[in-house]
Protein backbone atom coordinates (compact mmCIF):
# COMPACT_ATOMS: atom_id res chain seq x y z
CA UNK A 1 0.00 0.00 0.00
CA UNK A 2 2.83 2.44 1.00
CA UNK A 3 5.03 1.60 -2.42
CA UNK A 4 1.47 2.31 -4.31
CA UNK A 5 0.89 5.67 -2.55
CA UNK A 6 4.51 6.92 -3.28
CA UNK A 7 4.16 5.47 -6.70
CA UNK A 8 0.28 7.59 -6.95
CA UNK A 9 2.11 10.66 -5.60
CA UNK A 10 5.15 10.35 -8.38
CA UNK A 11 2.46 9.87 -11.14
CA UNK A 12 0.05 12.52 -10.37
CA UNK A 13 2.93 14.97 -10.07
CA UNK A 14 4.05 13.84 -13.43
CA UNK A 15 0.76 14.23 -14.81
CA UNK A 16 0.34 17.77 -13.46
CA UNK A 17 3.17 18.82 -14.50
CA UNK A 18 3.39 17.89 -18.14
CA UNK A 19 -0.43 18.81 -18.71
CA UNK A 20 1.11 22.15 -17.48
CA UNK A 21 3.93 22.36 -20.16
CA UNK A 22 1.81 21.25 -22.63
CA UNK A 23 -0.70 23.42 -21.66
CA UNK A 24 1.43 26.42 -22.59
CA UNK A 25 2.82 24.58 -25.63
CA UNK A 26 -0.33 24.53 -27.30
CA UNK A 27 -1.44 27.86 -25.98
CA UNK A 28 -4.78 26.19 -24.16
CA UNK A 29 -4.38 29.52 -21.90
CA UNK A 30 -6.62 31.33 -19.83
CA UNK A 31 -5.99 35.08 -21.50
CA UNK A 32 -6.66 38.20 -18.99
CA UNK A 33 -9.44 40.02 -19.54
CA UNK A 34 -11.00 43.05 -17.53
CA UNK A 35 -13.36 40.59 -15.39
CA UNK A 36 -10.18 38.25 -14.56
CA UNK A 37 -7.86 39.56 -11.62
CA UNK A 38 -5.01 37.61 -13.41
CA UNK A 39 -2.65 39.52 -15.45
CA UNK A 40 -0.64 37.04 -18.00
CA UNK A 41 -2.31 33.58 -19.69
CA UNK A 42 -2.51 31.13 -17.09
CA UNK A 43 -2.85 27.28 -17.95
CA UNK A 44 -6.44 26.05 -17.83
CA UNK A 45 -6.22 21.97 -18.00
CA UNK A 46 -5.83 21.68 -14.22
CA UNK A 47 -8.87 19.70 -14.46
CA UNK A 48 -7.79 17.10 -17.27
CA UNK A 49 -4.61 16.57 -15.79
CA UNK A 50 -7.11 15.82 -12.39
CA UNK A 51 -9.28 13.44 -14.21
CA UNK A 52 -6.44 11.14 -15.84
CA UNK A 53 -4.60 11.31 -12.57
CA UNK A 54 -7.97 9.83 -11.13
CA UNK A 55 -8.50 7.41 -13.47
CA UNK A 56 -4.59 5.94 -12.40
CA UNK A 57 -5.98 5.61 -9.13
CA UNK A 58 -8.54 3.11 -9.60
CA UNK A 59 -5.99 1.27 -11.59
CA UNK A 60 -3.45 1.32 -9.25
CA UNK A 61 -5.76 0.70 -5.90
CA UNK A 62 -8.19 -1.51 -7.45
CA UNK A 63 -10.92 0.12 -5.49
CA UNK A 64 -13.61 -2.70 -4.64
CA UNK A 65 -16.65 -0.25 -5.29
CA UNK A 66 -17.68 -0.55 -9.26
CA UNK A 67 -20.29 2.57 -8.48
CA UNK A 68 -17.55 5.26 -7.19
CA UNK A 69 -15.37 3.43 -9.71
CA UNK A 70 -18.32 4.94 -12.63
CA UNK A 71 -18.18 7.70 -11.01
CA UNK A 72 -14.57 8.71 -11.77
CA UNK A 73 -14.46 7.13 -14.87
CA UNK A 74 -17.63 8.40 -16.25
CA UNK A 75 -15.94 12.11 -14.78
CA UNK A 76 -13.81 12.01 -17.18
CA UNK A 77 -16.39 12.66 -19.89
CA UNK A 78 -17.31 15.84 -17.76
CA UNK A 79 -13.60 17.22 -17.91
CA UNK A 80 -13.73 16.88 -21.49
CA UNK A 81 -16.89 18.68 -21.66
CA UNK A 82 -15.24 21.17 -19.23
CA UNK A 83 -11.88 21.27 -21.47
CA UNK A 84 -14.14 22.07 -24.78
CA UNK A 85 -16.11 24.82 -23.14
CA UNK A 86 -12.72 26.05 -22.13
CA UNK A 87 -11.12 26.03 -25.74
CA UNK A 88 -14.74 27.03 -27.70
CA UNK A 89 -16.32 28.94 -24.87
CA UNK A 90 -19.76 26.93 -25.34
CA UNK A 91 -22.86 28.55 -24.94
CA UNK A 92 -25.12 27.81 -22.06
CA UNK A 93 -27.61 25.45 -23.63
CA UNK A 94 -24.69 23.30 -24.81
CA UNK A 95 -22.51 22.99 -22.00
CA UNK A 96 -25.61 21.74 -20.32
CA UNK A 97 -26.79 19.61 -22.41
CA UNK A 98 -22.89 17.81 -22.62
CA UNK A 99 -23.63 17.95 -18.53
CA UNK A 100 -26.73 15.73 -18.82
CA UNK A 101 -25.15 13.13 -21.07
CA UNK A 102 -23.12 11.41 -18.63
CA UNK A 103 -25.49 12.55 -15.17
CA UNK A 104 -28.41 10.87 -16.68
CA UNK A 105 -26.01 7.55 -17.51
CA UNK A 106 -25.14 7.41 -13.75
CA UNK A 107 -28.52 7.71 -12.78
CA UNK A 108 -30.28 5.27 -15.27
CA UNK A 109 -27.53 2.38 -15.22
CA UNK A 110 -25.96 2.75 -12.26
CA UNK A 111 -28.93 3.73 -9.96
CA UNK A 112 -27.25 6.32 -8.49
CA UNK A 113 -30.36 8.64 -7.54
CA UNK A 114 -32.23 9.77 -4.82
CA UNK A 115 -35.33 8.16 -3.49
CA UNK A 116 -35.59 10.16 -0.48
CA UNK A 117 -34.31 12.69 1.43
CA UNK A 118 -34.09 11.77 4.70
CA UNK A 119 -36.10 11.25 7.60
CA UNK A 120 -37.14 13.60 10.00
CA UNK A 121 -38.45 12.42 13.16
CA UNK A 122 -42.16 12.67 12.12
CA UNK A 123 -41.61 12.20 8.64
CA UNK A 124 -39.62 11.20 5.04
CA UNK A 125 -39.27 13.35 2.36
CA UNK A 126 -39.69 10.63 -0.20
CA UNK A 127 -39.33 11.54 -3.69
CA UNK A 128 -41.61 9.06 -5.62
CA UNK A 129 -41.89 9.60 -9.39
CA UNK A 130 -39.36 12.67 -9.14
CA UNK A 131 -36.37 11.02 -7.86
CA UNK A 132 -34.64 10.95 -11.33
CA UNK A 133 -35.43 14.17 -11.98
CA UNK A 134 -34.87 15.57 -8.77
CA UNK A 135 -31.40 13.94 -8.65
CA UNK A 136 -30.32 15.41 -12.41
CA UNK A 137 -31.80 18.85 -11.36
CA UNK A 138 -29.68 18.45 -8.13
CA UNK A 139 -26.39 17.48 -10.14
CA UNK A 140 -26.51 19.54 -12.58
CA UNK A 141 -27.00 22.40 -10.46
CA UNK A 142 -24.32 21.21 -7.56
CA UNK A 143 -21.92 20.82 -10.33
CA UNK A 144 -22.55 24.76 -11.41
CA UNK A 145 -22.66 25.61 -7.87
CA UNK A 146 -18.86 24.46 -7.98
CA UNK A 147 -18.27 26.37 -10.96
CA UNK A 148 -19.54 29.51 -9.42
CA UNK A 149 -16.55 28.93 -6.52
CA UNK A 150 -14.11 28.78 -9.26
CA UNK A 151 -12.94 32.46 -9.40
CA UNK A 152 -9.34 32.82 -7.80
CA UNK A 153 -6.40 30.74 -6.98
CA UNK A 154 -6.72 28.15 -4.64
CA UNK A 155 -10.67 28.31 -3.12
CA UNK A 156 -12.25 25.53 -5.04
CA UNK A 157 -9.56 23.33 -4.58
CA UNK A 158 -9.51 24.06 -0.98
CA UNK A 159 -13.24 23.89 -0.53
CA UNK A 160 -13.34 20.88 -2.14
CA UNK A 161 -10.79 19.16 -0.02
CA UNK A 162 -12.48 20.34 2.94
CA UNK A 163 -15.51 18.60 1.79
CA UNK A 164 -13.13 15.56 0.95
CA UNK A 165 -12.04 15.32 4.21
CA UNK A 166 -15.89 15.59 5.98
CA UNK A 167 -17.03 12.73 3.63
CA UNK A 168 -13.81 10.52 5.16
CA UNK A 169 -14.43 11.29 8.14
CA UNK A 170 -18.30 10.09 7.91
CA UNK A 171 -16.94 6.61 6.63
CA UNK A 172 -16.15 3.79 8.81
CA UNK A 173 -15.36 2.26 5.64
CA UNK A 174 -11.19 1.90 4.85
CA UNK A 175 -11.42 0.99 1.29
CA UNK A 176 -13.71 4.35 0.91
CA UNK A 177 -10.96 6.57 3.04
CA UNK A 178 -8.35 4.88 0.90
CA UNK A 179 -10.25 6.33 -2.24
CA UNK A 180 -10.76 9.68 -0.68
CA UNK A 181 -7.61 10.20 0.09
CA UNK A 182 -6.63 9.66 -3.73
CA UNK A 183 -8.99 11.98 -4.56
CA UNK A 184 -7.61 14.73 -1.93
CA UNK A 185 -3.63 13.81 -3.20
CA UNK A 186 -3.66 14.96 -6.66
CA UNK A 187 -5.86 17.98 -5.47
CA UNK A 188 -2.61 19.26 -2.89
CA UNK A 189 -0.69 18.74 -5.41
CA UNK A 190 -2.18 20.94 -8.27
CA UNK A 191 -2.45 23.28 -5.45
CA UNK A 192 1.26 23.64 -5.37
CA UNK A 193 1.00 24.51 -9.11
CA UNK A 194 -2.28 26.95 -9.14
CA UNK A 195 -0.11 28.93 -6.05
CA UNK A 196 2.87 28.66 -8.40
CA UNK A 197 4.90 27.20 -5.63
CA UNK A 198 8.69 26.43 -6.05
CA UNK A 199 8.57 28.90 -9.04
CA UNK A 200 6.44 26.11 -10.94
CA UNK A 201 4.64 27.36 -13.86
CA UNK A 202 0.64 28.40 -12.78
CA UNK A 203 -2.02 26.43 -13.20
CA UNK A 204 -5.96 26.84 -13.03
CA UNK A 205 -8.40 24.25 -12.82
CA UNK A 206 -10.65 25.86 -15.82
CA UNK A 207 -14.14 25.01 -16.37
CA UNK A 208 -12.75 20.97 -16.95
CA UNK A 209 -11.68 21.17 -13.32
CA UNK A 210 -14.84 23.12 -11.86
CA UNK A 211 -17.14 20.88 -13.27
CA UNK A 212 -15.20 17.59 -13.00
CA UNK A 213 -14.48 18.35 -9.20
CA UNK A 214 -18.43 19.52 -8.87
CA UNK A 215 -19.74 15.85 -10.45
CA UNK A 216 -17.63 13.77 -8.29
CA UNK A 217 -18.54 15.27 -5.19
CA UNK A 218 -22.35 15.38 -6.48
CA UNK A 219 -22.35 11.42 -7.27
CA UNK A 220 -19.95 10.91 -4.10
CA UNK A 221 -23.37 12.71 -1.57
CA UNK A 222 -25.58 10.57 -3.50
CA UNK A 223 -23.80 7.13 -2.80
CA UNK A 224 -23.45 8.16 1.03
CA UNK A 225 -26.92 8.83 0.66
CA UNK A 226 -27.86 5.78 -0.81
CA UNK A 227 -25.80 3.54 1.37
CA UNK A 228 -26.73 4.77 4.30
CA UNK A 229 -23.58 6.01 5.56
CA UNK A 230 -24.97 9.65 6.71
CA UNK A 231 -27.70 11.07 6.78
CA UNK A 232 -29.09 13.42 3.07
CA UNK A 233 -29.13 16.71 5.88
CA UNK A 234 -25.50 16.01 7.08
CA UNK A 235 -24.06 15.98 3.35
CA UNK A 236 -26.07 19.24 2.60
CA UNK A 237 -24.16 20.47 5.25
CA UNK A 238 -20.61 19.08 3.74
CA UNK A 239 -20.65 21.84 0.80
CA UNK A 240 -23.10 24.36 2.26
CA UNK A 241 -21.49 27.47 1.59
CA UNK A 242 -20.98 25.99 -1.92
CA UNK A 243 -24.68 25.82 -2.16
CA UNK A 244 -25.86 28.96 -0.37
CA UNK A 245 -23.37 30.83 -2.83
CA UNK A 246 -24.93 30.07 -5.95
CA UNK A 247 -28.67 30.31 -4.81
CA UNK A 248 -27.74 33.74 -2.92
CA UNK A 249 -26.15 34.89 -6.75
CA UNK A 250 -28.36 33.79 -8.73
CA UNK A 251 -31.62 35.08 -6.43
CA UNK A 252 -30.19 38.63 -6.35
CA UNK A 253 -29.12 39.00 -10.09
CA UNK A 254 -32.84 37.67 -10.31
CA UNK A 255 -34.18 40.83 -8.20
CA UNK A 256 -31.67 43.17 -10.07
CA UNK A 257 -32.57 41.91 -13.58
CA UNK A 258 -28.81 40.87 -14.07
CA UNK A 259 -28.07 37.87 -16.95
CA UNK A 260 -27.91 34.18 -14.83
CA UNK A 261 -24.95 33.09 -17.22
CA UNK A 262 -22.90 36.24 -17.85
CA UNK A 263 -19.51 35.66 -15.32
CA UNK A 264 -19.17 38.53 -12.53
CA UNK A 265 -17.23 39.38 -10.03
CA UNK A 266 -20.60 39.54 -7.45
CA UNK A 267 -18.94 36.28 -5.95
CA UNK A 268 -18.07 35.86 -2.13
CA UNK A 269 -14.26 35.16 -3.06
CA UNK A 270 -14.26 38.57 -5.18
CA UNK A 271 -15.85 40.82 -2.44
CA UNK A 272 -13.31 39.52 0.68
CA UNK A 273 -10.70 39.77 -2.14
CA UNK A 274 -11.38 43.44 -2.90
CA UNK A 275 -11.56 44.38 1.23
CA UNK A 276 -8.87 42.20 2.28
CA UNK A 277 -6.34 42.34 -0.62
CA UNK A 278 -5.10 38.49 0.15
CA UNK A 279 -5.69 35.66 -2.11
CA UNK A 280 -4.66 33.13 1.28
CA UNK A 281 -6.75 35.15 3.62
CA UNK A 282 -9.66 34.60 1.71
CA UNK A 283 -8.97 31.23 0.75
CA UNK A 284 -8.54 30.97 5.13
CA UNK A 285 -11.70 32.84 5.76
CA UNK A 286 -13.38 30.63 3.11
CA UNK A 287 -12.61 27.53 3.91
CA UNK A 288 -13.36 28.02 8.10
CA UNK A 289 -16.68 29.28 7.45
CA UNK A 290 -17.71 26.18 5.28
CA UNK A 291 -16.38 24.08 7.98
CA UNK A 292 -17.92 25.68 11.04
CA UNK A 293 -20.85 25.77 8.97
CA UNK A 294 -20.69 21.65 8.22
CA UNK A 295 -20.18 21.36 12.45
CA UNK A 296 -22.98 23.70 13.66
CA UNK A 297 -24.95 21.34 11.37
CA UNK A 298 -23.21 18.33 12.56
CA UNK A 299 -23.89 19.21 16.09
CA UNK A 300 -27.76 20.19 15.95
CA UNK A 301 -28.21 17.03 14.22
CA UNK A 302 -26.36 15.15 16.42
CA UNK A 303 -27.07 17.01 19.93
CA UNK A 304 -30.94 17.30 18.85
CA UNK A 305 -32.29 16.03 15.51
CA UNK A 306 -32.46 15.99 12.06
CA UNK A 307 -35.57 18.12 11.76
CA UNK A 308 -33.48 21.00 13.78
CA UNK A 309 -30.93 20.41 11.32
CA UNK A 310 -32.89 20.85 7.99
CA UNK A 311 -34.52 24.39 9.71
CA UNK A 312 -30.85 25.34 10.53
CA UNK A 313 -29.77 24.50 6.97
CA UNK A 314 -33.05 26.98 5.72
CA UNK A 315 -32.43 29.59 8.52
CA UNK A 316 -28.81 30.21 7.67
CA UNK A 317 -29.38 30.37 4.21
CA UNK A 318 -31.59 33.12 5.12
CA UNK A 319 -28.99 34.59 7.22
CA UNK A 320 -26.13 34.09 4.57
CA UNK A 321 -28.52 35.90 1.71
CA UNK A 322 -29.24 38.63 4.24
CA UNK A 323 -25.39 39.34 4.64
CA UNK A 324 -24.79 38.47 1.03
CA UNK A 325 -27.21 41.82 0.08
CA UNK A 326 -26.22 44.10 2.56
CA UNK A 327 -22.56 43.64 1.41
CA UNK A 328 -23.97 43.89 -2.38
CA UNK A 329 -25.12 47.36 -1.67
CA UNK A 330 -22.77 48.45 0.21
CA UNK A 331 -20.17 47.66 -2.19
Amino acid sequence: MYINLIIYIFVSFVIIFFSTFFSYKLNLVDKPTKRKIHSEPVAFTGGLALSLAYLFSIYLFDFHYQNLNYIIIIGFLIALVGLLDDIKDLNTVGKLSLQVIPIFYLIIFENLYLTDIGHYEYFTIFLGSFSVPFTCLSVLLLINSFNYSDGIDGNLGLLTISTLIILFILTDDNNIKVLITALIIPLIIFLIFNFAFFNFQKLFLGDSGSLFLGFIISFFLIYFANQKIAHPIILAWSVVLIVYEFLSINIIRIINKKNLFIAGKDHLHHLILKKYKSVFFTNFLITSINITLFFVGYLSFKLINPLFSLMSFVIFFMIFFILRIKRINEK
